[in-house]
């Protein structure tokens, strides 16, 4: 298929020349809009439309349905919530997550406990490689729903997370470039995102338990509604359909949204701080500025659904 030429100068039109990131005022809504207030908790919003910090919940303890209520409202509306001085083990990390769905394994990241628990351990010898822009585990049929993510060693400067808001992401896209991807389909698959780091016997070994898969590049949020954009750069390998010239154009504009500081928080870890996030309204990017020191974290990610 020949590259759209008509593509080419919407997308020149659309962006900057240097980044392919619209300049000018932002469309910066949540998710819901709610003005309800929690009652179980204090709420603190850390940006305009993604990330908040929650006082008032210890997660040692069992979530009442009711708390599980209003922190899945929070969730929804914020995408990353924040929980500081949890000291908590990993069985009860695990028990947090499960009150939104079975959890996952990962065959490709270090365990801790249980299997149900992967360990990022980064020292002088094993480096951190999470410093890219992704949605964890969309190589699935169903990717996660969301992850709880717990900072166990803290390094002493830098080693901050950021997530991005996909959602405000895709509202903000041109309109011709919302037209030109809407019903369009992505191949995702875990081997570039692993394979600067893991055996290629391991990484063969899966392959067929985990072949490519292909979503939406914008999925349907299930409980919101909101469009969110759905491409990554760590797992989507091309567009279904697009001559490949014309597939890693649109990518590489698309990746890049990713990248505007309006749609995105920025988290600074202390110890026994978590972070709890949609994964299927985010990206995130782990900063790999702290080395030579260690950082070591558990994640728990909980079943998703099939992107629609």
């Amino acid at each position: 298929m020949p590259v759209d030429v008509s593509m080419q100068n919407r997308l020149r039109t659309a962006s900057t020349p240097a980044d392919g990131i619209l300049e000018g005022p932002r469309v910066l809504r949540r998710s819901t809009g709610s003005t309800a207030s929690y009652d179980l908790f204090t709420l603190r919003p850390l940006g305009r439309v993604i990330g908040a910090e929650i006082d008032g919940v210890d997660l040692s303890d069992p979530v009442t349905p009711e708390l599980r209520a209003e922190l899945n409202r929070a969730l929804l509306e914020w995408k990353v919530l924040f929980f500081r001085d949890q000291d908590i083990t990993s069985a009860q990390q695990r028990a947090f997550a499960l009150n939104w769905g079975a959890l996952e394994t990962n065959p490709f990241i270090p365990q801790g406990d249980n299997a149900e628990v992967t360990r990022f351990e980064r020292t002088a010898a094993m480096p951190g490689y999470e410093n890219i822009w992704h949605t964890d585990v969309t190589w699935r049929p169903e990717p996660a729903l969301g992850s709880v993510l717990r900072l166990i060693d803290v390094p002493p400067i830098g080693g901050d997370t950021l997530w991005a808001d996909m959602a405000a992401a895709y509202d903000n896209l041109p309109e011709a470039v919302r037209e030109r991807i809407d019903g369009l389909v992505a191949v995702h698959d875990y081997i570039p995102g692993f394979d600067r780091f893991s055996d290629p016997e391991l990484l063969a070994r899966w392959q067929d338990t985990f072949p490519p898969v292909t979503h939406p590049v914008v999925r349907t949020h299930p409980e919101t509604g909101r469009r969110t954009l759905f491409v990554n750069q760590a797992f989507t390998t091309h567009i279904v359909g697009l001559d490949r010239d014309e597939s890693d154009q649109l990518l590489r504009y698309l990746f890049l949204q990713a990248h505007t500081p309006e749609f995105q928080v920025r988290f600074s870890w202390r110890e026994n701080s978590v972070a709890f996030w949609d994964n299927r309204a985010t990206q995130h990017y782990a900063v790999n500025d702290y080395h030579p020191h260690a950082r070591v974290a558990e994640r728990v990610a909980i079943v998703g659904d099939r992107p629609f």
